[in-house]
């Protein structure tokens, strides 16, 4: 993507994630702590938010990657730091999975650590999402697990004794993929997770583990696309 963002030349799949996230904006307000999220999807975001910055939005961003915040700074959106401002007032993030009670699973853009932190300070979580990413069960996706290097084999072991394929997440030169904040990530495949709650106190418990790809109960709403409608998805509803 330019900078100068053209959607006439998007396939759909990307059009749809433009849309979801165009039709974010509508969240943020001036003089607001925005939580920057990581991804394809939340990318369009970010860029579209820059947009509305140049056209005169006040607004401080919080990225949740070294990715995301050297985009925002070329689009000139003020960055902060949680170091600053320990209330985020909006924060719009992708998924890679969303159930129906908008559990998700995250971490594929590998920024889960940083994701999970930002989403828990916002007083508001907007999932801008396309339509391969609805599910009616999680688990079609590999659920990304952050974990320690040190840690990574007896980990490995523990999940796949949960009944997990674990794959440790390589880079594009066959490395270890490593987070931004030195960790590794295992991409574990359950196949259909029927409790994401039992799980991710499971994995939450398991020594090593940095942190697990199941956000619950974070979203505050998600906005799909499907084709050019956009439909919103709010807990409880």
């Amino acid at each position: 993507m330019a900078n100068d963002l053209n959607t006439n030349d998007l396939k759909k799949g990307d059009l749809e994630k433009a849309a979801a996230a165009r039709a974010s904006l509508r969240f943020v307000h001036d003089g607001n702590i925005v939580g920057l999220g990581t991804g394809s999807t939340a990318a369009y975001a970010v860029r579209f938010l820059g947009e509305r910055v140049q056209a005169g939005l006040k607004i401080r961003g919080i990225p949740t990657s070294v990715r995301t915040k050297q985009l925002a700074a070329s689009l000139e959106i003020s960055v902060t730091t949680l170091d600053e401002f320990q209330q985020i007032d909006v924060t719009i993030d992708g998924a890679d999975e969303f159930d129906p009670q908008l559990r998700m699973i995250k971490g594929g853009g590998g920024a889960l650590l940083r994701e999970k932190i930002i989403a828990s300070a916002s007083r508001q979580v907007v999932i801008v999402a396309d339509s391969s990413k609805r599910v009616a069960m999680l688990g079609k996706f590999p659920l990304p697990v952050e974990v320690i290097p040190f840690a990574q084999q007896l980990v490995a072991r523990r999940i796949a004794a949960l009944g997990a394929t674990v794959k440790l997440r390589q880079d594009a030169k066959q490395s270890p993929f490593v987070t931004d904040e030195g960790h590794h990530i295992l991409d574990c495949h359950f196949g259909q997770i029927p409790d994401p709650p039992a799980l991710a106190r499971q994995l939450s418990d398991m020594p090593g583990i940095v942190e697990h790809g199941l956000f619950i109960g974070l979203a505050s709403v998600v906005l799909m696309a499907e084709g050019e409608n956009v439909t919103e998805f709010r807990r409880g509803a």
